[in-house]
């Protein structure tokens, strides 16, 4: 509880910058019953982002359960330290290093999506764009002075803003296209990472629901059977 009210408060700050910018945010179309594209942003996650941002309030087995992978391929795919398979996934990187390497320690991501939403997320990772005044040379349309590197920048290519607000991309491996997919995976994972219960949540909202129906149904012929000898 202690470290989920530290990483809580740690967002807040950058919560409120983002929340008073006003940007436009495209829609993630994320979806969650998608479990390759899942397991997709999972592997980018962990190839990507993993080495300086955690999810340290989830665990790997709970991940290769969830979205149906081997334990096998969990350890050989997507763990690069000597962690086990039950251990929480958290980066290997001292706070105090990445602090004095970034100007901040990098957040956990567990809770980005459901504090921040899964649009911001989504927008925030297709918002770089080249800025040589900046300490790591890129910017952002969501988060402006944005203080970590442009990690997909070899997927993506060289994103340069034009004068009327458009970014212009050039190289790259993957096209447009591919592109927004790539980040819509690695949304849909931290999507699913902050609220791993999703699914089933809304499932059991319906099987509530439908009870509470047919209990309303039982209890409207229940009061009318017992009135019926008031009058």
């Amino acid at each position: 509880m202690k470290k989920l009210f530290i990483a809580l408060v740690a967002l807040l700050p950058t919560l409120a910058i983002a929340a008073g910018g006003h940007v436009h945010l495209e829609d993630a179309n994320v979806d969650l019953h998608d479990k390759a594209s899942l397991e997709r942003g999972l592997d980018m996650f962990q190839h990507y982002c993993s080495g300086c941002h955690s999810t340290q309030y989830q665990r790997y087995e709970r991940v290769a359960n969830d979205l149906g992978i081997s334990a096998d391929d969990m350890r050989s795919k997507y763990m690069f330290t000597d962690a086990k398979i039950g251990e929480l996934m958290q980066n290997a990187i001292p706070p105090k290093d990445a602090a004095k390497w970034f100007g901040a320690t990098p957040p956990d991501l567990t809770l980005v999506a459901r504090v921040r939403g899964e649009d911001w997320v989504y927008s925030y990772l297709k918002g770089f764009y080249k800025d040589p005044s900046r300490p790591f040379g890129v910017n952002n349309t969501v988060f402006p002075s944005v203080g970590m590197p442009h990690v997909l920048e070899e997927l993506q290519g060289t994103p340069v803003k034009q004068e009327d607000g458009t970014i212009v991309v050039s190289g790259g491996k993957l096209n447009a296209e591919e592109y927004d997919q790539a980040v819509r995976d690695i949304t849909g994972f931290l999507v699913y990472s902050a609220e791993p219960v999703k699914l089933e949540r809304q499932a059991l909202g319906w099987w509530v629901l439908g009870f509470l129906f047919i209990f309303f149904i039982v209890a409207y012929l229940l009061k009318k059977e017992y009135w019926k000898d008031v009058h």
